[in-house]
């Protein structure tokens, strides 16, 4: 479809999420073009602009007209790069390919991610995303009450920083749509806070398991020069590690916002603090993470 207003064409991609918006020069916008694009990522949640190729500082310069950027907390990159680019080759690994929402396992995790493919092979490499507002929609309603009084503990223990964590509800609050939207992931989130270790292992394998179903995601066939955007606070991705050849992507993330849950919904953490030589590695992680928490507070 075209949209009368920029006269761009707007192709959406699966009833769940995901445009290609094909018109649009990233190198020559006036605001009025910028508040369309934030627009359209409300709207589809994910939206791809082939044939764009910009160059490391337009990139950054495209990025700070959505908030402020931060480079990548844990992961290295080339210094000869601007220091908000986080590039990744995929011949020298790091291919993430769980699924994921960028860096929950920080208090205020990435609003945003603007991603350039500079390169990727003629076959495979594809990423796919999904709809974690459709996800929990399509959940009964006496799960809904559940997950809406639950929070979850993230860690960075992917990138080897299995210290870094925070805790944030397992249902978010989006702070510009005020749509519900689940918030886990099976990258970064360890152990459900409110549940004993047996139940919150069922319930995030669940919960991990149906926010994958193909009902709620999109799948994007890269072309070199694509410029992608996605909403980091109702969505997640995963890359198919099923791919020979070098892919190279480059990255700009939009700095993070606070969480916030349903209000009024919360129950006590259940640890057996009295036991600790009997806890699993993940529950004595969340009593000393709140531990700290409280000698903090």
């Amino acid at each position: 479809m075209t949209n009368s207003e920029s006269g761009w064409e707007v192709r959406p991609l699966s009833p769940a999420l995901g445009a290609e918006v094909i018109g649009p020069k990233i190198n020559n916008l006036n605001d009025d073009q910028v508040k369309k694009l934030k627009e359209l990522l409300l709207e589809h949640l994910v939206i791809f602009m082939p044939g764009q190729s910009p160059s490391p500082a337009l990139h950054v310069e495209f990025g700070k007209r959505f908030g402020s950027l931060e480079g990548h907390p844990n992961l290295s990159s080339d210094d000869k790069l601007p220091r908000e680019i986080f590039e990744l080759k995929a011949s020298k690994g790091g291919i993430a390919d769980e699924w994921h929402t960028d860096l929950t396992f920080r208090s205020s995790p990435a609003i945003m991610s603007i991603m350039h493919i500079v390169k990727c092979p003629e076959v495979g490499g594809d990423t796919l995303w999904s709809s974690t507002y459709a996800a929990y929609d399509q959940l009964s309603s006496p799960m809904k009450d559940l997950c809406e009084g639950l929070t979850a503990l993230h860690d960075a223990h992917p990138h080897n920083q299995p210290d870094q964590m925070a805790i944030h509800p397992v249902v978010r609050l989006h702070p510009e749509t005020q749509r519900r939207a689940l918030y886990i992931n099976q990258h970064f989130t360890r152990r459900i806070v409110e549940l004993s270790a047996e139940e919150s292992e069922a319930v995030l394998k669940y919960l991990i398991g149906w926010i994958s179903h193909p009902k709620f995601s999109v799948r994007y066939r890269w072309r070199p020069g694509t410029v992608c955007m996605w909403d980091n606070r109702c969505t997640q991705h995963m890359v198919l590690n099923d791919f020979t050849g070098e892919r190279v992507i480059q990255r700009v993330t939009v700095t993070g916002d606070k969480v916030f849950g349903v209000k009024g919904k919360k129950y006590k953490p259940a640890l057996n603090s009295d036991r600790l030589s009997a806890q699993s590695r993940h529950d004595r992680q969340l009593f000393m993470h709140l531990k700290n928490e409280d000698s903090s507070s």
